[in-house]
Order: C-alpha cells, then structure tokens, then sequence
C-alpha cells in the first residue's frame, strides 16, 4: 500500500533539460483510425492523457473539456489515448468510446486509438515519454496521467493522474508553455 500511495504523492515532475528528443515524428492512430503524430500539432502546447470510461478519475473528463475550452484559441490542444492497461477500465470498442465521451462528457478534444502506456506492448510515444531514457522515466501509474508537450515537440511536464487538469500546478505549466 505504501508504494501505492507514493505513485499518487508527486503532482509534477519538469522534464530533464537534457532530454532533447522531438516527439513530433511519433505516430498514432485517431479513434476514427486516420495517422497522425503530434507534428499534426506542431506549434500547439499539447497535454497528452492517457484516459478510461470505467475509472474513479473518469470525471476528469469534464476538466480536462473544461480546460482545452479555456485554452484552445490561445494554441492548447488535448489529446486523448484510451488505455485499458488499469484494472480493465477502458473495455469498450472505438464506437463506445466515442459514444461515452460524446454523450457524458461533451468531448470536443482529440480523441486517439486505445493504445498500450506500459508493458511489452508500450506505444513508441509512451515509450519515449516514460521509458528508460525517456523524458520522465518510470511507468505512468493510473489513468489520466498528464504529460504537457511544448509547441516545439518536446516534453515539459508530467502530473500524475490524481492531479486534476484544472489544478494550479497543470494551469501554471500550460500558461507559461503558451506564453501567457
């Protein structure tokens, strides 16, 4: 429990200014399974969210809409990439994703293909946010871990899924990525 519970306690961690990597050249799939890659995003502050529909933090949902709201006109984007890597919180197919973040939550973001944030069969953009070499290393370890993205491609910040996206730590970073 005790390990538990210090997965949750950091709320942020900056990027290591030596990591240098641009990520921009990583692709991914869209929920409708059109390629793309955050060069799609060139330019934007992007806050990349690992998320599930059957989770405890699921509600964060409504910040998370909230807050790219707020940000977008000013170059915020969110990208989504559903994740069933936590205790079988994102079952559902592409069309019930869609449909659930559609229907109770308004979602107006990004919404990208379930993919894989840990393990063997970890995505190349989780790989290199959070693998050895990664930008902030160490498995992410719930849904809704957070990693902000600056309009140059690489890394700035990760907050770990229980510091909610309208919080003053995940608002500094944004607003500051974003020059305002």
């Amino acid at each position: 429990m005790l390990r538990f519970f210090s997965l949750f306690s950091a709320a942020v961690t900056l990027a290591d200014p030596a990591f240098a990597a641009d990520l921009t050249s990583i692709s991914f799939k869209t929920i409708d399974g059109k390629d793309s890659s955050l060069a799609d995003y060139k330019g934007k502050v992007v806050l990349i969210v690992n998320t599930a529909s059957k989770c405890g933090l699921t509600p964060q949902y409504e910040a998370l809409e909230a807050l790219f709201d707020q940000y977008k006109d000013k170059g915020l984007v969110v990208l989504a990439f559903p994740c069933n890597d936590f205790g079988n919180q994102e079952p559902g197919s592409v069309d019930q994703i869609k449909e659930f973040c559609s229907t109770r939550f308004d979602v107006s973001f990004p919404l990208m293909e379930k993919i894989h944030v840990k393990g063997p069969e970890q995505h190349p953009l989780y790989t290199a946010l959070t693998g050895k070499d990664g930008a902030f290393p160490g498995d992410v370890s719930w849904n809704f871990g957070k990693f902000l993205v600056g309009r140059d491609g690489k890394p700035l910040a990760r907050f770990e899924p229980r510091v909610k996206p309208d919080s003053k730590e995940v608002k500094a970073a944004i607003e500051k990525a974003l020059g305002i």
